[in-house]
């Protein structure tokens, strides 16, 4: 079973890796002064205010306040767990992540590399068996699918039976416990295996990088369920992945837009007709999670849904967790199709020019809103419009500040004719959203109080060549002063892995309590980074105010033992050497 990944490893890999070569190859950036500058991937703006720092190795957005580390963006960015970005990182540089033996598995990791080797390979006999199946073939002939597109999405077959998987990958008792894992595998009372998907057509749903995580089987013939997804695993959380949105990146470079349907068929029909950037969700409500990420690949997202009711009930999840998340240059739409119709067949039965006319005409977020809300109440009286008040004002609550919400508080004006001066007075404040890549600009760096403790962390995380040329004195390695442990065990923590990369430092920290502040510290701009001496300088000076402070407060804690109880022959010594540097 595969180990942890050493720590020597990422001190390595960070210190070989260079920040602004990571994001350049994923975000263009532009050489501005001794920086480099982009628009922020994270979020919508017209000028850049995402800036990193080849010296410090580090990013910052002054916008949205993301920022991070070259494993920290590819995390974010690439929608990555840690050792994912590990191992997506190490392969730019073309090395071998080593895990060290005997250990536990990394955090949830399990081996899913074996997981993903035997979706792999029953994705493969599944596909094999589409190109023998002349039933499958023609059921996909007459859904109006293509070859071309069939190979696009990897569509498969598994023939009816009990076994097929299990005879052709169930080896072993080792490959049998990875299949059941994978969940391909179901393990009836006394220990009977059977194959968990038969005579369905099979969809292999893929993660950003393009493995393969899990299934989704239609049936062929009448039946239920008519889709049957794997099950949770591993390597596959429904709640945080999207059919199809590997395909759509890989068919669209420069995406847009994008059209969230229900049906996998839907996704590959709506493909098939020219129209290759729409995702499915897996038999769950679009997630917050799941809109936050596409709003990171697109400025636009489309929730398409039947029109009747069971659609507008789906509809109004999707924007109750699409409210958190918008933000000033992202838009979301609705657009709900005639009765009877689903993307597949209307596209089937339209075309192209016509589906994508509908989609420009999909409904705004604002409008379905409200105009859900004033189906629910009178509009003709006070009563009816203050109740449409009420019922908005948690929903307004939840957006975050900026020109979108200040336009949904007119358009409330309107509907209700109070003055928006009076509505804003009775909504609530803005709700936080938790997702990491979207912060509030309070969390800007120069707002710490600079204190000597941070000044010297901060120039030790950023210079950490200090450590070499500057020892902590005695005295302070004993101060109970805040921040000195710290400052300590960074100091040590340099000397010890001889690590020189700001970002290999700040990883250390991951997780931990200290991870805010050093990420604050590191972006204070204290010396100029062409001058070392003023480093050290600073530095040294940053100790000898410690130093100062340490000494004072054991003046005064002395002294005040001494007027309770007397001092011990070694404190009065320690106490008249203090006065005597008084």
């Amino acid at each position: 079973m595969a180990g942890r990944i050493p720590q020597q490893f990422i001190d390595e890999l960070l210190n070989r890796a260079d920040i602004v070569d990571v994001i350049d190859a994923r975000v263009a950036l532009k050489k501005k002064g001794k920086e480099y500058v982009a628009c922020c991937p994270f979020h919508s703006e017209k000028s850049p205010s995402f800036t990193v720092s080849q010296q410090k190795q580090f990013y910052h957005c002054f916008g949205c306040g993301a920022h991070g580390t070259a494993l920290g963006f590819i995390m974010e960015y690439d929608r990555l767990d840690f050792v994912d970005a590990v191992e997506a990182l190490a392969a730019e540089y073309h090395l071998d992540v080593p895990r060290e033996g005997g250990g536990p598995p990394p955090r949830q990791q399990d081996n899913k590399q074996q997981l993903y080797d035997i979706l792999a390979k029953a994705n493969q006999l599944y596909a094999l068996q589409l190109k023998q199946s002349q039933r499958a073939i023609d059921y996909l002939k007459q859904r109006g699918l293509s070859g071309e597109v069939a190979k696009a999405f990897s569509l498969g077959y598994v023939p009816e039976g009990w076994d097929f998987i299990y005879k052709q990958l169930g080896t072993s008792t080792e490959s049998i416990q990875a299949l059941n894992k994978a969940g391909l595998l179901i393990e009836k009372d006394g220990g009977k295996q059977y194959d968990r998907f038969r005579d369905r057509i099979m969809f292999p749903i893929r993660d950003r990088r393009g493995r393969i995580i899990g299934f989704g089987g239609r049936i062929l013939d009448q039946g239920e369920p008519k889709y049957l997804n794997s099950p949770e695993t591993p390597v596959f959380h429904k709640g945080q992945e999207l059919y199809g949105i590997f395909e759509a990146r890989q068919a669209v470079r420069d995406l847009q837009r994008i059209v969230i349907v229900e049906g996998y068929m839907d996704v590959v029909a709506l493909a098939q007709h020219g129209i290759p950037y729409a995702v499915a969700t897996l038999g769950t409500a679009t997630s917050q999670e799941q809109i936050s990420r596409l709003f990171r690949i697109v400025p636009e997202l489309i929730f398409c849904f039947d029109g009747d009711q069971a659609g507008r009930k789906a509809a109004w999840r999707a924007l109750e967790n699409a409210l958190p998340v918008l933000r000033d240059g992202v838009q979301a739409r609705f657009l709900f199709l005639p009765e009877g119709e689903d993307p597949d067949s209307l596209v089937r039965h339209e075309g192209q020019q016509a589906f994508e006319q509908r989609l420009s005409q999909a409904t705004p977020l604002s409008d379905f809103m409200l105009e859900q809300l004033a189906e629910q109440v009178d509009m003709t009286s006070p009563d009816g419009r203050a109740r449409l008040f009420e019922m908005a004002r948690p929903l307004i609550g939840r957006l975050q500040d900026g020109v979108f919400r200040d336009l949904m508080l007119q358009q409330l004006e309107q509907r209700v004719g109070m003055a928006k001066s009076v509505l804003e007075q009775h909504i609530p404040a803005l709700e936080q959203p938790t997702h990491q890549a979207v912060r509030q600009r309070a969390d800007h760096p120069h707002q710490i109080k600079i204190t000597p403790q941070r000044q010297a962390i901060a120039l030790l995380l950023q210079y950490p060549q200090l450590a070499e040329t500057t020892r902590i004195p005695e005295a302070l390695q004993q101060a109970d002063l805040p921040g000195i442990p710290l400052l300590l065990q960074l100091h040590r923590v340099i000397l010890d892995s001889g690590s020189r990369s700001p970002s290999a430092l700040l990883e250390r920290w991951r997780d931990t309590p200290e991870q805010d502040i050093l990420n604050k510290l590191i972006q204070l701009e204290i010396a100029d980074s062409e001058k070392p001496e003023q480093c050290q300088v600073l530095f040294n000076d940053a100790l000898r105010q410690l130093l100062r402070q340490h000494r004072d407060r054991r003046h005064d804690q002395l002294l005040e033992k001494s007027r309770q109880q007397p001092l011990s022959d070694e404190e009065k010594q320690e106490l008249k050497a203090l006065l005597q540097r008084d």
